[in-house]
Protein backbone atom coordinates (compact mmCIF):
# COMPACT_ATOMS: atom_id res chain seq x y z
CA UNK A 1 0.00 0.00 0.00
CA UNK A 2 1.38 3.50 -0.99
CA UNK A 3 1.96 5.48 1.84
CA UNK A 4 1.11 9.24 1.59
CA UNK A 5 3.13 11.74 3.79
CA UNK A 6 0.16 14.94 4.43
CA UNK A 7 3.51 17.06 5.85
CA UNK A 8 5.32 16.59 3.27
CA UNK A 9 2.49 16.16 0.67
CA UNK A 10 4.44 12.79 -1.22
CA UNK A 11 3.13 9.56 -2.12
CA UNK A 12 5.14 6.90 -2.20
CA UNK A 13 5.17 3.99 -4.21
CA UNK A 14 6.55 0.72 -4.29
CA UNK A 15 7.56 -1.30 -7.57
CA UNK A 16 9.16 -5.07 -7.15
CA UNK A 17 10.98 -6.47 -9.81
CA UNK A 18 10.34 -10.15 -9.20
CA UNK A 19 12.23 -13.05 -11.54
CA UNK A 20 14.07 -16.14 -11.22
CA UNK A 21 17.63 -15.66 -9.91
CA UNK A 22 20.06 -14.12 -12.40
CA UNK A 23 17.55 -13.26 -14.77
CA UNK A 24 19.00 -10.04 -14.72
CA UNK A 25 16.50 -7.56 -12.05
CA UNK A 26 19.48 -6.41 -10.20
CA UNK A 27 21.18 -5.18 -13.75
CA UNK A 28 17.63 -3.08 -14.91
CA UNK A 29 17.78 -1.28 -11.47
CA UNK A 30 21.70 -0.64 -11.74
CA UNK A 31 21.26 0.68 -15.32
CA UNK A 32 18.33 2.64 -13.90
CA UNK A 33 20.56 4.30 -10.95
CA UNK A 34 23.64 5.08 -12.78
CA UNK A 35 21.38 6.43 -16.31
CA UNK A 36 19.94 9.06 -13.82
CA UNK A 37 21.03 12.15 -12.32
CA UNK A 38 21.69 12.44 -9.40
CA UNK A 39 19.62 15.24 -8.46
CA UNK A 40 16.13 12.71 -9.06
CA UNK A 41 17.65 9.53 -7.20
CA UNK A 42 18.28 8.81 -4.19
CA UNK A 43 20.75 6.77 -2.32
CA UNK A 44 20.75 3.11 -3.53
CA UNK A 45 21.41 0.47 -1.10
CA UNK A 46 22.43 -2.92 -1.07
CA UNK A 47 22.65 -5.87 0.85
CA UNK A 48 24.26 -8.58 -0.35
CA UNK A 49 23.25 -12.60 0.35
CA UNK A 50 25.47 -15.14 0.68
CA UNK A 51 26.15 -17.26 -2.50
CA UNK A 52 23.97 -15.23 -4.53
CA UNK A 53 25.03 -13.05 -7.35
CA UNK A 54 21.29 -10.96 -6.79
CA UNK A 55 20.93 -8.70 -4.14
CA UNK A 56 18.76 -8.98 -1.57
CA UNK A 57 17.22 -5.07 -2.39
CA UNK A 58 17.94 -2.08 -4.31
CA UNK A 59 16.25 1.44 -3.38
CA UNK A 60 16.05 3.98 -5.60
CA UNK A 61 13.40 6.77 -5.08
CA UNK A 62 12.81 8.49 -8.11
CA UNK A 63 10.78 11.69 -8.24
CA UNK A 64 8.09 12.28 -10.87
CA UNK A 65 6.64 15.46 -10.24
CA UNK A 66 3.24 16.13 -9.00
CA UNK A 67 -0.40 14.57 -8.88
CA UNK A 68 -3.01 16.75 -7.46
CA UNK A 69 -0.46 18.76 -5.53
CA UNK A 70 1.34 15.86 -4.41
CA UNK A 71 5.30 14.45 -5.20
CA UNK A 72 5.40 10.99 -6.38
CA UNK A 73 8.39 9.09 -5.24
CA UNK A 74 8.80 5.68 -6.86
CA UNK A 75 10.54 3.27 -4.49
CA UNK A 76 12.08 0.01 -6.33
CA UNK A 77 13.01 -2.87 -5.19
CA UNK A 78 14.61 -6.24 -6.06
CA UNK A 79 14.20 -9.72 -4.42
CA UNK A 80 16.69 -12.70 -4.40
CA UNK A 81 15.52 -15.10 -7.08
CA UNK A 82 17.25 -18.17 -5.39
CA UNK A 83 14.40 -21.00 -3.84
CA UNK A 84 15.97 -20.27 -0.54
CA UNK A 85 15.48 -16.61 -0.05
CA UNK A 86 11.61 -17.46 0.09
CA UNK A 87 11.55 -15.47 3.27
CA UNK A 88 12.74 -12.63 1.65
CA UNK A 89 11.13 -12.68 -1.23
CA UNK A 90 7.65 -12.82 0.60
CA UNK A 91 9.13 -9.44 3.10
CA UNK A 92 9.79 -7.25 0.32
CA UNK A 93 6.38 -8.05 -1.27
CA UNK A 94 4.89 -6.60 1.77
CA UNK A 95 2.70 -2.96 1.24
CA UNK A 96 3.64 -3.40 -2.79
CA UNK A 97 2.09 -1.33 -5.45
CA UNK A 98 3.45 -2.34 -8.69
CA UNK A 99 5.71 -5.60 -10.14
CA UNK A 100 7.63 -6.07 -12.89
CA UNK A 101 8.75 -9.38 -13.54
CA UNK A 102 11.63 -10.55 -15.84
CA UNK A 103 11.88 -13.46 -17.17
CA UNK A 104 15.02 -15.16 -18.65
CA UNK A 105 15.47 -16.33 -22.54
CA UNK A 106 17.77 -19.01 -21.92
CA UNK A 107 15.56 -21.90 -22.66
CA UNK A 108 17.40 -23.67 -20.14
CA UNK A 109 15.64 -21.27 -17.45
CA UNK A 110 12.02 -21.76 -18.55
CA UNK A 111 11.10 -23.66 -15.86
CA UNK A 112 12.71 -21.69 -13.44
CA UNK A 113 10.41 -18.30 -14.80
CA UNK A 114 7.29 -20.63 -14.30
CA UNK A 115 8.39 -21.34 -10.93
CA UNK A 116 8.83 -17.75 -10.30
CA UNK A 117 6.03 -17.24 -11.68
CA UNK A 118 3.58 -19.38 -9.51
CA UNK A 119 6.06 -18.04 -6.30
CA UNK A 120 5.39 -14.31 -6.89
CA UNK A 121 1.74 -15.55 -6.82
CA UNK A 122 1.96 -17.18 -3.75
CA UNK A 123 3.73 -14.71 -2.05
CA UNK A 124 1.25 -12.07 -2.71
CA UNK A 125 -1.60 -14.47 -1.66
CA UNK A 126 -0.02 -14.20 1.75
CA UNK A 127 -0.84 -10.46 1.70
CA UNK A 128 -4.64 -11.03 0.16
CA UNK A 129 -3.40 -9.93 -2.71
CA UNK A 130 -4.48 -11.00 -6.74
CA UNK A 131 -1.56 -10.80 -8.97
CA UNK A 132 -4.44 -9.86 -11.31
CA UNK A 133 -5.31 -6.95 -9.08
CA UNK A 134 -2.21 -5.18 -9.19
CA UNK A 135 -0.16 -3.25 -12.05
CA UNK A 136 2.25 -5.70 -13.37
CA UNK A 137 4.82 -5.43 -16.67
CA UNK A 138 6.55 -8.40 -17.76
CA UNK A 139 10.03 -7.96 -19.10
CA UNK A 140 11.80 -10.52 -21.12
CA UNK A 141 15.69 -10.09 -20.32
CA UNK A 142 18.66 -11.67 -22.32
CA UNK A 143 16.90 -11.15 -26.06
CA UNK A 144 20.66 -9.72 -27.27
CA UNK A 145 21.37 -13.82 -27.03
CA UNK A 146 18.49 -14.97 -29.55
CA UNK A 147 21.22 -14.48 -32.54
CA UNK A 148 24.13 -16.53 -30.63
CA UNK A 149 24.31 -20.53 -30.86
CA UNK A 150 22.51 -20.86 -27.18
CA UNK A 151 19.28 -22.21 -27.20
CA UNK A 152 16.85 -19.14 -26.48
CA UNK A 153 12.95 -19.05 -25.83
CA UNK A 154 10.52 -16.90 -28.27
CA UNK A 155 8.54 -13.90 -27.37
CA UNK A 156 5.60 -16.52 -28.23
CA UNK A 157 7.26 -19.52 -25.90
CA UNK A 158 7.49 -17.02 -22.54
CA UNK A 159 4.11 -15.35 -23.63
CA UNK A 160 2.45 -18.51 -23.32
CA UNK A 161 4.45 -19.56 -20.43
CA UNK A 162 3.60 -16.18 -18.51
CA UNK A 163 1.22 -13.77 -20.03
CA UNK A 164 -1.61 -15.99 -20.77
CA UNK A 165 -3.56 -15.13 -17.45
CA UNK A 166 -2.08 -12.26 -17.13
CA UNK A 167 -2.73 -10.78 -20.74
CA UNK A 168 -0.25 -7.53 -20.06
CA UNK A 169 2.67 -5.44 -21.91
CA UNK A 170 5.81 -7.23 -22.16
CA UNK A 171 9.07 -6.12 -22.87
CA UNK A 172 11.72 -7.49 -25.15
CA UNK A 173 14.88 -6.41 -23.11
CA UNK A 174 18.64 -6.34 -23.03
CA UNK A 175 19.51 -5.05 -19.09
CA UNK A 176 23.54 -5.04 -19.57
CA UNK A 177 22.64 -3.00 -22.34
CA UNK A 178 19.77 -0.77 -21.34
CA UNK A 179 17.51 -1.94 -23.85
CA UNK A 180 13.95 -1.82 -23.04
CA UNK A 181 15.29 -0.60 -19.51
CA UNK A 182 13.37 2.59 -19.63
CA UNK A 183 10.73 1.38 -21.33
CA UNK A 184 9.64 -0.68 -18.44
CA UNK A 185 10.06 1.66 -16.08
CA UNK A 186 8.07 4.25 -17.69
CA UNK A 187 5.29 1.95 -18.38
CA UNK A 188 5.23 0.01 -14.98
CA UNK A 189 5.52 3.71 -13.15
CA UNK A 190 2.36 4.87 -15.13
CA UNK A 191 0.30 2.03 -14.16
CA UNK A 192 1.06 1.96 -11.03
CA UNK A 193 0.23 5.49 -10.36
CA UNK A 194 -3.07 5.21 -11.71
CA UNK A 195 -3.48 2.43 -9.40
CA UNK A 196 -2.54 4.01 -6.20
CA UNK A 197 -4.45 7.59 -6.92
CA UNK A 198 -7.39 5.13 -7.75
CA UNK A 199 -7.55 3.39 -4.54
CA UNK A 200 -6.80 6.68 -3.13
CA UNK A 201 -8.71 10.12 -2.95
CA UNK A 202 -7.06 11.71 -5.31
CA UNK A 203 -8.99 9.98 -8.35
CA UNK A 204 -7.13 8.47 -11.01
CA UNK A 205 -9.53 10.88 -13.20
CA UNK A 206 -8.15 14.02 -12.02
CA UNK A 207 -4.41 12.74 -12.65
CA UNK A 208 -2.51 14.84 -14.77
CA UNK A 209 1.25 14.64 -14.89
CA UNK A 210 3.84 16.35 -16.94
CA UNK A 211 4.78 14.49 -19.97
CA UNK A 212 8.67 15.00 -19.44
CA UNK A 213 8.97 13.61 -15.53
CA UNK A 214 9.97 10.23 -17.17
CA UNK A 215 12.22 11.35 -19.95
CA UNK A 216 15.32 9.50 -19.88
CA UNK A 217 18.62 11.56 -19.16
Amino acid sequence: MALIDLSKREIHCKIVYYGPGRCGKTTNLLYIYNAMQSNVRGKLLTIETKGDRTLFFDLLPIHLGKVQGFNIRIQLYTVPGQTIYEATRRLVLKGVDGLVFVADSLRVRRAKNIESMEDLKKNLRTYNLDIKDLPIVLQYNKRDLVKSPIPTLSVEELNQDLNQELKTVAFEACATQGIGVFETLKEISKRTIKYVTAKNLLGASRISMKSNHMARP
